[in-house]
């Protein structure tokens, strides 16, 4: 079923917002990939904080016109899925996951904001850790310096303690 000129405007200005806050955007071949297969890549895309959609090519390079994206353009021909994520590693992650247990799911290109990605590009920015990932081990690092200054501020009135409990014991022993 075909969309009318206000649907298609609604798909262009829907695309374009998510454009706009987009950092990376991954663009797949489906051709040949099942309705069961679909549904868990998008299941998988949503879980992920994943925009995935397929729409017509000329639409998509309508929303593309004018972003920093628009180097894609040449890419668009053929049955594709859009993958866009305002956080990179995650939509090359979702559908780099997906591409490699199904093999009918291809992976045609890849942008961030004004730089063109390849395949390989792609798949090495899949191998990265999420956000979420690098702000954990960030937050461990900071919180090992701290602990690790508080043991040591802690270890000074320690020493303290046990030297004068020392002390005690030996004034004790000459007094006995």
């Amino acid at each position: 079923m075909s969309l009318n000129l206000e649907e298609k405007k609604a798909v262009v200005a829907e695309v374009t917002s998510k454009l706009e806050q987009a950092q990376a955007i991954v663009l797949a071949d489906y051709r040949g990939l099942g309705v069961h297969d679909m549904t868990q890549l998008r299941s998988n895309a949503r879980n992920q904080g994943v925009y995935l959609r397929i729409f017509k090519n000329t639409l998509a390079r309508r929303a593309f016109a004018g972003t920093p994206f628009e180097k894609l353009t040449e890419h668009m021909y053929g049955p594709l899925a859009y993958g866009i994520s305002e956080d990179p590693v995650a939509v090359a992650k979702v559908l780099n996951e997906f591409a490699k247990s199904n093999k009918k799911l291809v992976i045609k290109a890849g942008a961030m904001p004004n730089q063109m990605m390849s395949v390989a590009d792609v798949s090495n920015l899949a191998a990265l850790p999420s956000r979420d990932e690098l702000l954990a081990k960030l937050l461990g690092t900071m919180q090992a310096s701290i602990a690790k200054f508080v043991r040591t501020v802690n270890e000074v009135p320690t020493k303290f303690v046990r030297a004068l409990a020392a002390v005690r014991d030996e004034k004790e022993k000459q007094a006995a």
